[in-house]
């Protein structure tokens, strides 16, 4: 895609806080009457810069007390048998390939000690596993609005 300029970055700022913001909700924050905005948003969806809308859930709300993290040591040969493992356990959330001493981060959401202790000890068949608690989340912050800027 043609680089952004400062509206489509603010569109996307908007977009990543509040996803359900209407076209010309957008459109009057940035300046842009409702089908100019509109445009930008179809723009950024099909040039694959915005990849969907999601909801948001509450995991406690659901019974998912017990937020962990979990990471894996594992060798290059169990690699795609740990990756599979995680695609198939639902409590498993995310997963990063990460560099380093560990393989994989892993994200769970469990209602219980017992089931993380279980999804623990068969992940631990691909090799050594650390695990987290989680104390507290905080909101995600939305992407940088220009990534060329240094730290």
């Amino acid at each position: 895609m043609e680089s952004l300029d400062g509206i489509d970055r603010e569109i996307l700022l908007l977009l990543q806080s509040e996803g359900r913001l209407s076209g010309a909700e957008v459109g009057r924050r940035v300046g842009l009457s409702q089908p100019a905005a509109a445009a930008r948003i179809q723009r950024l969806e099909r040039s694959g810069v915005i990849t969907g809308y999601r909801a948001t859930v509450d995991p406690v709300a659901l019974g998912l007390n017990i937020h962990a993290v979990i990471r894996l040591r594992t060798t290059h040969a169990r690699l795609a048998q740990a990756l599979d493992h995680a695609a198939r356990t639902p409590e498993i959330v995310s997963v990063l390939r990460v560099t380093g001493e560990d393989c994989l981060v892993l994200e769970a959401r469990c209602p219980q000690a017992g089931r993380l202790e279980e999804i623990v000890d068969a992940l631990a068949r691909h090799g050594p596993v650390v695990t987290s608690l989680v104390l507290r989340s905080y909101p995600p912050k939305p992407l940088p609005d220009d990534p060329s800027r240094g730290a």
